[in-house]
């Protein structure tokens, strides 16, 4: 399976659009000097063999850009929560008529929970054409299902994000596993039941890593590395992952000052990998 990290930076990007911190600063200077490279972070976004994204940001289009990818061969998209920075609907208007011919796969089918797909009518409502309409389908999850779509099979489990209970995905092609666990503070003690009771070895984790080396609370919204490699710890008790796995750690906040050197110690201290915009690994 090959897995694309898209974009690697929490809700306001790396450096923050509206941020004069000494990071942020120093971060726009080296842009400036044509030297920001993997430092820079746009949203959330990973791709699955170029046809399955967990979450669609504002930065899709960058992405696109940047990275050659074709958004038009997309035809499953699995939306953690319907935070901006995670799901920007206002996209899909563009997805056929005149702004979008020939493309690879006619039909866009989006899995979320009942506030993503709120949040896809609220967005979408005064300027969807009905030619576009069509091309995408929406489908309502709740916790603790399977999905089967394709030859894939996705798992949904409750993050610890919001009131909104967001949804952490495990994504199944094969015997190819991604466990995603990115827009969550402490991982539920239920959502560890149910991966557990799923016994299913995966292959690549993801780890949200916002607060990186800062301090934080344990019932924060997000983890930084201490937490994130607790995670790790439960998963491997749980059978869940092992050695073998890749631990990626990502969504990385400017706050937290994610230099080259701050993540190269995280990489060589634990093991971990840390993503940037563009990375592509196979499992």
């Amino acid at each position: 399976m090959k897995v694309q990290f898209l974009g690697t930076g929490a809700a306001e990007g790396v450096p923050a659009m509206f941020c004069n911190c000494e990071y942020c600063r120093g971060l726009r200077g080296r842009i400036a000097q044509g030297a920001g490279g993997r430092e820079v972070r746009t949203r959330s976004q990973v791709v699955l063999d170029g046809e399955l994204s967990i979450d669609f940001p504002p930065d899709a289009f960058a992405h696109m850009a940047r990275f050659g990818v074709d958004l038009s061969a997309l035809k499953y998209l699995l939306v953690t929560h319907s935070h901006m920075d995670h799901f920007y609907a206002h996209d899909f208007i563009l997805r056929g008529y005149k702004y979008a011919r020939n493309m690879t796969a006619p039909q866009l089918t989006v899995f979320g929970n009942s506030e993503v797909c709120e949040v896809f009518g609220e967005c979408t409502r005064r300027e969807m054409k009905q030619e576009v309409a069509p091309s995408l389908v929406l489908r309502t999850v709740g916790a603790f299902e399977e999905l089967a779509f394709g030859d894939w099979k996705a798992y949904s489990l409750p993050a610890h994000h919001s009131s909104r209970e967001p949804l952490l995905w495990l994504v199944e092609r094969g015997e190819k596993r991604v466990l995603h666990l990115t827009d969550t503070g402490r991982l539920p003690d239920e959502s560890l039941a149910f991966l557990s009771s799923l016994k299913k070895y995966v292959g690549l984790l993801t780890l949200d890593c916002t607060f990186l080396w800062d301090d934080s609370d344990p019932n924060a919204r997000h983890m930084n590395l201490k937490e994130a490699i607790h995670t790790v710890e439960r998963l491997t008790r749980a059978g869940i992952c092992d050695e073998r796995t890749v631990k990626v750690i990502t969504h990385f906040s400017h706050n937290a000052a994610p230099s080259l050197p701050a993540l190269e110690r995280a990489e060589k201290e634990f093991g971990v990998t840390a993503a940037y915009d563009g990375m592509i690994l196979e499992i």
